[in-house]
This record gives structure tokens, C-alpha cells and sequence, in this order.
């Protein structure tokens, strides 16, 4: 450009019919300017003269024949590029040496394309999608099996065990009872509703019953305690005619020897060994 000033502010040099930058409203001849003034290019190392074009990134600067790809040397100028350690790539330079692979179809995620990471692995937006009903999952609760996501309704529709009582999903722990699934809330005595999980339990008619129930419905009594004879715990009793007695109840009603292994004799309504019987 020609000028209307008429010296270069720093070598006080006539400037007429010479070409000169403006800097601060400053006249400068080319040569003050690129010795004052012009960046270092990254790649050669050589100013970049104020009649050059000047490509910058990130606070560092380029030669426009300079500003390439450090794997390929294919020019950058107005085309995507991505950085790392420094080095700026082309994204194809880049997809080969850094980017991740979809876990789904095992393509290269690009850069500047949104990806989903879970259990670390990545994928495609468009990859991570719900196995069956294959709508983008994105950042719902998810839940995997066999390697395949699912969102959470899908998963209960098709693989969730449901409670034999109030039908809804178990979504953790529960119990099984005669080969159906039920939640610990739901499993309760048939006799007094309490819950019987974690607890001792009789089954009858394929109804659980706790031992207080069970005994109070359906055990026979003992003709000595008078209290339920329950099979819990391998109780051991013994039945004569038509009368049980829990084993440790049947005693000689005279002297209480026990007489669960040896003979007994009766004496109106009661139980007697040999030696009572004969005296």
C-alpha cells in the first residue's frame, strides 16, 4: 500500500511510493514491521511477513503453505482438524491413530461426533440403542444382559421375573416357593400374613404357613405337652393308636424314664414302663 505518511515510525525512513503496515495507528515500514511485529510460524520457524497470510490456533501461529496435517502433510486450510500432544491431524489422520471404535458396529467414532460411553466402551449416538425396542438409551436407566442394553421397561417386559402374588416386577432379591418367584414383602404365612422370609416355614395344601399357625391349624398335639408336634427342625414324635407325643415328652407317666426305645405298657390313659406296669 502507498502512504500519506511520510516516515516508517521506527527507522524513521521516508516511506513515500514504499509499501508499509499500520500498527497503533503507527506507520511501519515492511521491514520494521516483520522484524517488530510478525509471528514465528510452528512449522518453519521463519516470520510470517505482514503481507502473508497468518493462521493461528490456539495462541499459535502459521504460515498458510506451513498449516498441514503432521501425519499426512495434506493442507489444513479451511478443512476440520483435530490436535493432540500438539500435533495437529486431518480427522482422517486422526480417526486412524486415536479414535475410539463403536463397541455396537465397530466403526470409528469421528471427531466432533457425540459419543456414548458405558462400562468403558464407547459408542456411536446412534448405536446405543435399546436391543428391542432400539430407541436411543442416551443417559436413561439402562440395564444389560448377555452383552446386549435394554432399556428398563423393555427388560422387565421380556426378562424380569414377575411376584406369583401381586404380579409386579422383582427388581432384586425375592424368593422362590414351589418354583414361582415372590418378593420378600409378599411372601407371607397363609394363617397370620406375617412375612417368612429368612424365617422357618411349613408348607401345606402349597400354602406357607409359620410354625405358630401351622401348629394352631393343622399339627397334631402332643397327649403329654399339649403342644403342636411340627415337622421343623426333624422333630422326631411318636405315634400310638390314635394318641402322639413329641419324643422327648414320651416318659413313663410314673417314674418319666424315657421309653421312646423301649417297651411300654398302658394303664387306663396313661404310659408306663415294664417296671412301673408290674409293681
Amino acid at each position: 500500500m502507498t502512504s500519506n505518511h511520510t516516515d516508517c515510525h521506527y527507522c524513521l525512513q521516508s516511506l513515500r511510493g514504499r509499501k508499509y503496515a499500520l500498527r497503533e495507528e503507527n506507520a511501519y515500514c515492511v521491514r520494521c514491521y516483520d522484524s517488530l511485529f510478525a509471528n514465528s510460524c510452528e512449522e518453519c520457524k521463519q516470520p510470517i511477513e505482514c503481507d502473508s497470510k497468518d493462521l493461528a490456533y490456539k495462541g499459535r501461529h502459521w504460515h498458510e503453505a506451513c498449516f498441514k496435517c503432521a501425519k499426512c502433510n495434506r493442507s489444513l486450510v479451511e478443512k476440520p482438524f483435530a490436535a493432540k500432544d500438539e500435533l495437529l491431524l486431518c480427522t482422517g489422520c486422526y480417526s486412524d491413530e486415536y479414535s475410539s471404535k463403536c463397541f455396537h458396529c465397530q466403526r470409528t467414532i469421528m471427531p466432533g461426533s457425540r459419543k456414548m460411553e458405558f462400562k468403558g466402551s464407547s459408542w456411536h449416538e446412534s448405536c446405543f440403542v435399546c436391543q428391542h425396542c432400539q430407541q436411543p438409551l442416551g443417559t436413561k436407566p439402562l440395564i444389560t444382559k448377555d452383552n446386549e442394553n435394554y432399556c428398563v421397561p423393555c427388560y422387565e417386559k421380556q426378562f424380569a421375573h414377575h411376584c406369583y402374588s401381586c404380579k409386579k416386577v422383582i427388581t432384586s432379591g425375592g424368593v422362590t416357593y414351589h418354583d414361582q418367584p415372590w418378593h420378600k414383602e409378599c411372601f407371607l404365612c397363609a394363617g397370620c400374613k406375617a412375612q417368612l422370609s429368612g424365617q422357618r416355614f411349613i408348607s401345606k395344601d402349597e400354602h406357607p404357613y409359620c410354625e405358630d399357625c401351622f401348629g394352631r391349624l393343622y399339627a397334631k398335639k402332643c397327649a403329654a405337652c399339649k403342644k403342636p408336634i411340627t415337622a421343623l427342625g426333624g422333630a422326631k414324635f411318636v405315634s400310638f393308636e390314635e394318641r402322639q407325643w413329641h419324643e422327648e415328652c414320651f416318659n413313663c407317666a410314673k417314674c418319666s424314664v424315657p421309653l421312646a426305645d423301649l417297651g411300654f405298657l398302658t394303664q387306663g390313659n396313661d404310659v408306663v414302663c415294664h417296671r412301673c406296669g408290674s409293681a
